[in-house]
């Protein structure tokens, strides 16, 4: 069935040229709607996701408003905390940034004077604050709301225990249970999130809650040749590499990577990105030699990035399972190479790695099974191999974005809106 071409009102955090993952995700989406026919209005934040602060060639305007062949882009400046551990720095940033971005998604793609209707809002959470925000221009724009959930929050940064104070801890969970509420559909990546999701909804709400994957643009990631020369940039040879690249936050469990480094001095290992325990996690890294840490990198360079590991480490602490699905699974899939999974056990990354048939899943927080399967990885080159070339030839039969862009389209009703 072809559907009838729709007016999208999209309010996320982070937009291209930003790198962040989510980013990454919803630029996908919104040219995949693009190509099926739909009018996009994004409203997001500038680029600052690689240093934590407004790139150079994006700053001295508080908004930013560009005109695209497929409708149009809104910029706010994101009002970046200067460090990523002042939490409630970050959280009066997110307030900031969501009431300008709610004010301009209310005018996002505008025709003449009035506030046009539009088919739906979508918003990408984290920050919840988005949430409300986005509930607020659906209802003047006379439309839905469709809540993209990436992270569950606060669920992923209580567990952590990142956050302690029990006043935000509620006022938090408030906003996400209201927000939930008011949702024509709220759409999370697993059956973990959406369990989550659901025990915090009436029963007779709880059909709201859909299931759609992320996806890994096969186009765009391609495997390559080990040897590359990001190797040579980080000082590395042919020793056998394993990397953990992504967000360096308190949920990765990576001082687990640092146990397992200490106990395998013959391999490499990398710890590739930015966040808020880098710091710590450099201290603690101080006297170990086979451990490099990288910056992020150009997103033409992300094959290269991923190709220069052999093993790739998808950490996640105990119990946060039902909260996060590390999105940056897909992208390793897609680069062909082979995956320790240090997760619960029945999660959703547990049952991907398992049904891609690439790789291998130990109990999260414990150094001596991450060591185990690194050990066994790494004095086995044929076998990661064989599992590097099942990852690929299963994401290559993976949903892809246009897959999943036709179904947040689908959430939609196709009702008649104004012109």
């Amino acid at each position: 069935m072809t559907l009838r071409p729709k007016r999208f009102v999209v309010l996320c955090p982070h937009f291209a040229p930003d790198i962040a993952p989510t980013g990454k995700v919803m630029t996908q989406l919104v040219a995949e709607w693009a190509a099926l026919g739909h009018e996009v209005h994004v409203v997001t934040a500038l680029p600052w996701y690689r240093d934590h602060q407004v790139e150079l060639g994006w700053r001295g305007r508080l908004v930013r408003r560009e005109i695209t062949t497929w409708g149009s882009v809104t910029r706010v400046h994101p009002f970046p905390a200067k460090s990523k551990s002042n939490l409630f720095g970050r959280a009066a940033a997110f307030v900031a940034f969501s009431v300008i971005a709610g004010v301009c998604a209310m005018f996002a793609g505008r025709r003449g004077l009035r506030l046009s209707r539009v088919d739906a809002v979508f918003v990408m959470s984290p920050p919840l604050t988005l949430g409300v925000v986005g509930w607020l221009a659906a209802l003047l724009r006379r439309s839905r709301l469709i809540f993209n959930v990436q992270d569950v929050f606060p669920d992923a940064v209580v567990r952590t225990g990142a956050v302690k104070n029990r006043w935000l801890i509620a006022l938090a969970s408030r906003l996400e249970r209201f927000t939930y509420r008011r949702s024509s559909a709220v759409v999370v990546l697993s059956p973990d999130l959406q369990r989550n999701v659901r025990k915090k909804l009436p029963s007779r709400l709880a059909q709201r809650v859909h299931v759609i994957e992320n996806f890994a643009d096969t186009s765009h990631v391609k495997p390559l040749d080990r040897m590359t020369g990001y190797r040579g940039e980080l000082g590395i040879g042919d020793e056998v590499v394993v990397m953990y690249a992504g967000n360096v936050g308190f949920s990765q469990s990576l001082d687990t990577l640092l146990g397992a480094a200490r106990r395998l001095p013959q391999v490499a290992f990398v710890i590739n990105g930015a966040g808020s325990a880098l710091a710590e996690l450099k201290a603690s890294a101080r006297d170990l030699r086979n451990v490099r840490f990288g910056s992020y990198q150009p997103e033409a360079r992300l094959s290269e990035v991923l190709a220069t590991a052999d093993i790739h480490v998808v950490p996640l602490r105990a119990g946060l399972a039902e909260v996060s699905v590390p999105s940056k699974t897909y992208a390793i899939l897609a680069a062909g190479r082979c995956i320790v999974a240090a997760v619960d056990g029945g999660s959703e990354i547990e049952r991907l790695v398992a049904r891609a048939g690439a790789g291998v899943t130990v109990a999260p927080d414990n150094v001596d099974s991450l060591t185990e399967a690194i050990s066994r990885l790494a004095a086995d080159s044929q076998h990661r191999t064989a599992l590097g070339r099942a990852g690929r030839e299963f994401i290559e039969r993976h949903p892809t974005a246009r897959d999943a862009a036709a179904a947040y389209a689908r959430l939609v009703p196709d009702s008649l809106s104004d012109s």
